[in-house]
């Protein structure tokens, strides 16, 4: 029957409007039996009974307001469904955006970010027939033609018996055609998932593809796409109309039946004309939930097979930040940041990232993080940022493991201006309001200074008001960079990670970025990865790491005096310079 109990857990959370819609319906049934029983009244008494005017008159008149009371009831349990569907839609909306954050962005780069927004977008819409129809009509399918048996039970038990032996075999054919169906269905969404995903990361990747001559080779690869779902969709579709036929086949031999056997009674006086033409009124409208909830059952489904998706995402465990104690940290009465036999291996690796690092990011001061491709850095900032949590060891701050800090807080104590910061399709106020929203105008102006958005801003046809593109398309790298850096001076926060700040830079915007980090990170607890000679010889202390392990410290006066990768990284630059 299509039910999914954890989509009805989200009905209880938000039950009043679908009781509202329920009773109406329930409502709506009893009006339907009033209707049926005053048309029938009149006709009889105008045709049979020959009662006048003024015997048929006031039955018209009942008919007349149970219909306007029918239609309203009937209106009230569809915008009651509807304003239930809003809710639980939003809410859900409002889940799936909570949970991904709390995932954080590690997650949302595992998988295609096509899927993610088919799910968050498609997914939660493709719930409103679930909520607004399906469910109403299931309870509609269920009491309405109760209620008909029992209004027709008392003048005629032989129909009232026929239609109880006919009705099961529309669940039944619903229960076998769903089985198939459900499967095609689930095919179909996740063909349709697929193509979306795919489809936005050719759009994304475009200018790639157009620099290496590869766009025409994906002309095909979506074409296939296209194809298999249209293929799926059809599929659907052959089996909706397929299960269409066979409910107005059963709702059609059942009246047929009822039809003749009032026939034969009637004509054998067994059985009035009022009664005979009030069992007639009922028939199809005894049938007819039945083959709407069949209808609404293929309209329900794929929000059952969304569902899925949903669902997975919302159910997906966060890593538990395990809480061990600072054992063997490097000068803790720094009361800095430190790391003290940081464990992480990536699942799947059979060597871990980071193996037992240990080190300490001084407060007020800058600490540099160096090494080869793959070492490390990006990982022990992950671990930093909680992105990640720690398969071993303790990162504490001020003494207390970050664990033990709420996300929410520990994330607003950190300015974090990565290698390519994310830039959406808005204004470029927006953009960097992004770091506090309810920064003042004078804080925005302070921050663009700081960071040297100033004259960008005023290059810009409406200001800060200009939007600036899906990821910052109508600013250059370097602008872009610099809107990173205005977020980290308005969010003025303690700590300050910088990733890569000016590693795709010309040496002359590279020395403008510089003068910027050297403002926002002084007197600020602040760890920097970069390549670049310049950018990390003024660091406070330069950590090495390689393969997941901490290789050596201290000064640019003292790294250079021994023989490692730091040193030899400086002579490949200078050579490379030379």
């Amino acid at each position: 029957m299509n039910i999914d109990r954890r989509l009805f857990r989200l009905i209880r959370e938000e039950k009043r409007p679908f009781i509202f819609s329920a009773v109406s319906g329930a409502a709506a049934s009893i009006l339907l039996i009033a209707q049926a029983y005053c048309l029938s009244r009149a006709i009889s008494g105008a045709f049979i009974e020959r009662s006048g005017m003024a015997g048929i008159v006031p039955f018209l008149g009942y008919f007349a307001l149970v219909t306007l009371l029918r239609m309203l009831c009937n209106w009230i349990t569809h915008v009651k469904a509807a304003e239930g569907s809003i809710v639980i839609r939003e809410r859900l909306f409002g889940r799936l955006v909570s949970r991904i954050a709390d995932l954080g962005p590690l997650y949302a780069r595992s998988i295609s970010s096509g899927r993610i927004s088919a799910t968050m977008l498609k997914g939660v819409e493709a719930l409103d027939p679930y909520f607004s129809s399906y469910i109403p009509q299931i309870f509609l399918a269920l009491f309405t033609p109760l209620l008909i048996v029992a209004a027709i039970l008392p003048d005629d038990w032989l129909s009232a018996l026929i239609l109880l032996l006919s009705a099961p075999l529309i669940p039944f054919f619903m229960i076998v055609i769903g089985k198939s169906a459900s499967a095609v269905t689930e095919k179909q969404w996740k063909s349709m998932s697929r193509m979306s995903g795919q489809f936005l990361d050719i759009l994304q990747g475009l200018t790639t593809l157009k620099l290496f001559a590869q766009s025409a080779r994906q002309r095909k690869s979506i074409e296939e796409t296209g194809e298999n779902f249209r293929k799926a969709t059809m599929k659907v579709l052959k089996i909706a109309f397929l299960s269409s036929l066979a409910l107005e086949l059963v709702g059609t031999i059942g009246t047929a039946i009822i039809a003749v056997s009032i026939g034969t009674r009637l004509m054998e006086n067994r059985l009035s004309f009022r009664q005979a033409l009030f069992v007639l009124i009922l028939t199809p409208d005894f049938y007819l939930p039945l083959r709407q909830l069949g209808t609404k059952f293929h309209a329900g489904m794929e929000g059952v097979s969304a569902s899925k998706e949903i669902f997975a995402i919302l159910e997906e465990e966060i890593a538990a930040a395990p809480v061990r104690p600072s054992v063997g940290a490097e000068n803790p009465e720094t009361g800095g940041i430190v790391f003290s036999g940081i464990t992480y291996a990536y699942p799947g690796a059979t060597v871990p990232a980071a193996d037992s690092v240990s080190f300490t990011i001084p407060e007020g001061r800058t600490t540099a993080l160096i090494g080869p491709s793959g070492a490390g850095k990006s990982t022990l900032i992950n671990l930093l940022l909680r992105f990640l949590e720690p398969s071993g060891g303790c990162i504490t701050y001020k003494g207390t493991p970050i664990g033990e800090i709420a996300p929410e807080t520990w994330h607003n104590l950190i300015s974090w201006v990565p290698q390519h910061p994310h830039l959406f399709n808005a204004t470029l106020r927006e953009n960097i309001l992004i770091a506090m929203p309810g920064a003042s105008d004078q804080m925005l102006q302070n921050a663009l200074q700081d960071s040297g958005l100033t004259d960008v801003v005023q290059s810009l046809p409406r200001g800060l008001d200009t939007i600036i593109g899906e990821q910052g398309s109508r600013l250059s790298g370097g602008e872009a960079q610099r809107v990173a850096l205005a977020r980290a001076f308005l969010k003025n926060a303690p700590i300050i990670v910088l990733d890569e700040p000016t590693s795709h830079t010309d040496p002359e915007l590279e020395a403008l970025l510089r003068s910027s980090m050297k403002v926002l990170t002084k007197e600020r607890t602040t760890l920097i990865i970069a390549h670049r000679l310049e950018t990390i010889r003024n660091a406070d202390r330069i950590v090495v790491i390689s393969g997941g392990k901490i290789t050596g410290s201290g000064t640019h006066e003292e790294l250079i005096g021994t023989d490692g990768f730091y040193r030899h990284a400086l002579h490949l630059l200078q050579e490379a310079a030379a």
